[in-house]
């Protein structure tokens, strides 16, 4: 109703505005400000209501159902209050369920929903008067000396804002909640076994009555594994995607490019677990065969079977992204290389590459980024061994892989044991931050700025 409301008010703001100008009146802004202003006055306050009614749906709806409590469910534990608030609240809309749930009784069954329904249809209501009466009020400010377009510019600036703010906070939020669960297991495990300890083995006891190992958080073996199989997959990815961007930039005609740039970039929409298939079911057994071949060891979960995979996975962002930012730099850098005399080669390696290298290397690091974080086809095609190697014929594991099997099945939060993916998680943060600055260093150091 809201959206019809504002299509609806948007039409009649802007059909009134053309009749300004067939009455040949100079209209101060466009037609078309006219009608987004009237209709993102009609959206936007109304939509922000809706959030925040579904925002405190829960607290309104226990607020609702707390008055409908028996003595004797009163007097039970915590435990079992919350089971009947909460099935009270999930059947509110039922009256033969909360009937038969024998919570409550049939009159107070019929008096719940009535009292729901009537505060759903109040809201409906509300919301839906607000929005004309603000469409009807921003309406009748509409004159030919109106600046509607200053007015729509000034609130889609405020909106902006808005998500730019929440955005932030939610990246603040982020790191504040790896920080804290973070200190809870550095209050554990100490700070020197986590960083620098080589053996990983997080199995420990989650209840007083269970039997289990008091655990050991060495987490060197997981980053060695993250690192050995990101460079695998670099190794890849960087030289392929790298010299597929110049081909396609600087060298193939406009139907080669046309017909082969989407070809790699369709490499980045196949799902990981096919990935993983394929490294699990056809490289790995391919990568082992291939070192007994030559008498070499190969684990039937590698490093190198999941590093091949990956980086084949990841060329479509360094070709993507390099190819773009190559095309965007002025072809007058490259004409005039040509006309000093420069070959076609020597103009690549110095001129354009110079003038890409910040675009190069945010591909690059989104390229790693995105290997580190990868988790499926490590899982199928190197292992869950954490084992402390750099031979990349052997299996490894990942710090992603580890953080998803710390959190499933039943977890009990205040163990180490899960405390320790919060951990592994903030190092992991740490560690791409760092490599974002170094980045950043090596393109102020080495990028070449055109006037």
């Amino acid at each position: 109703m809201i959206i019809v409301l504002g299509l609806l008010s948007f039409t009649i703001a802007k059909q009134r505005a053309l009749l300004y100008l067939q009455n040949n009146e100079p209209l101060r802004s466009m037609p078309v400000y006219h009608g987004l202003y009237v209709s993102l006055w009609a959206f936007l306050i109304p939509f922000f209501l809706i959030i925040l009614f579904l925002t405190f749906k829960a607290n309104y709806l226990n607020y609702l159902v707390t008055p409908y409590l028996s003595e004797e469910t009163i007097s039970l534990g915590s435990e079992e209050i919350m089971y009947v608030k909460n099935f009270l609240i999930n059947n509110i809309s039922n009256l033969n369920n909360l009937i038969n749930s024998g919570f409550i009784s049939e009159a107070d069954s019929n008096s719940l929903i009535e009292k729901y329904q009537n505060s759903r249809l109040i809201s409906f209501i509300f919301v839906i008067v607000l929005s004309i009466v603000l469409s009807f009020v921003s309406y009748r400010k509409l004159s030919v000396r109106f600046d509607a377009r200053r007015r729509v510019e000034s609130i889609l600036k405020f909106i902006f804002f808005i998500f730019s703010t929440i955005a932030v906070l939610t990246t603040i939020g982020i790191i504040l909640s790896l920080i804290f669960e973070t200190l809870r297991f550095f209050s554990q495990v100490g700070f020197f076994d986590f960083v620098f300890g080589t053996h990983w083995s997080p199995q420990t006891a989650i209840r007083e009555d269970q039997v289990g190992s008091s655990g050991s958080f060495g987490a060197i073996p997981l980053f060695t594994g993250t690192l050995l199989i990101t460079a695998v997959a670099m190794s890849i990815a960087a030289p392929l995607g790298l010299y597929s961007a110049i081909f396609l930039s600087q060298y193939a005609k406009p139907k080669t490019r046309d017909f082969l740039k989407p070809i790699l970039e369709i490499l980045a929409g196949i799902p990981t677990v096919v990935y993983g298939f394929f490294a699990a079911l056809t490289v790995g057994p391919f990568v082992r065969s291939c070192g007994e071949y030559i008498g070499l060891t190969v684990a039937t979960e590698s490093a190198l079977a999941a590093g091949l995979v990956m980086g084949i996975m990841i060329i479509p962002y360094v070709s993507s992204l390099s190819d773009d930012v190559m095309t965007a730099v002025p072809l007058s850098l490259r004409d005039g290389s040509l006309a000093l005399g420069a070959t076609q080669a020597e103009t690549v390696k110095k001129v354009i590459i110079p003038a890409a290298l910040p675009g190069i290397v945010s591909a690059l690091l989104l390229a790693i980024s995105r290997a580190i974080g990868e988790t499926m086809i490590v899982v199928m095609a190197a292992g869950l061994a954490a084992n402390l190697t750099a031979n990349p014929l052997s299996a490894v594991t990942t710090v992603t892989v580890q953080i998803v099997t710390l959190l499933v099945g039943d977890q009990e939060f205040d163990s180490a044991k899960t405390l320790a993916a919060f951990a592994l998680g903030l190092m992991l943060f740490v560690i791409t931050l760092a490599l974002n600055v170094f980045a950043m260093i090596i393109v102020r150091r080495y990028r070449e700025r055109y006037e």
